[in-house]
C-alpha cells in the first residue's frame, strides 16, 4: 500500500509526539504550515491548554506584501512577544512532521533572536 505524504507526515508527528510534551512552566512550541499560513501556538500538554497563539492571517502580518517565509519570520516574533508577556521565556520546539527549513526554520529562527529558549 502506497502511503500519501499527508500519512507519511502523521507518522513522523507521531515519533516526536511520544518523545516531546509541554509543561506550564516549559510549554510546546507547536507549528502547523499550510500552502498559504503558518500558525504558532505555546500549548501545556499537562493541563491540555493554549497559552498563546500567533499565526499569519493575523491583520498585524497579513496586511503586508511579503513573501510566506517573511511572514513566518513576523509569527515568530509575535509569539515570542505574547510568550514573554505571559512570563514564558523555555519552550519545548514541535515542528509538526514538517521539515526544519524554510518557512519552519525562519518561524524558530525569528523566535530564538526574539528571546524564546529552545
Amino acid at each position: 500500500m502506497i502511503e500519501s505524504k499527508k500519512d507519511k507526515r502523521q507518522k513522523i508527528r507521531y515519533k516526536i509526539r511520544k518523545r516531546i510534551s509541554g509543561t506550564n512552566d516549559i510549554p510546546r512550541l507547536a507549528v502547523f504550515r499550510s500552502n498559504k499560513e503558518i500558525y504558532a501556538q505555546l500549548i501545556d500538554d499537562s493541563q491540555s491548554k493554549t497559552l498563546a497563539a500567533a499565526s499569519s492571517r493575523e491583520e498585524s502580518v497579513s496586511k503586508n506584501k511579503s513573501t510566506k517565509v517573511e511572514k513566518a519570520q513576523m509569527v515568530g516574533k509575535l509569539i515570542a512577544e505574547r510568550a514573554k508577556t505571559t512570563g514564558i521565556e523555555n519552550v519545548v520546539f514541535d515542528r509538526g512532521g514538517f521539515l526544519y527549513h524554510g518557512r519552519i526554520k525562519a518561524l524558530a529562527e525569528s523566535a530564538r533572536e526574539s528571546g524564546l529558549k529552545f
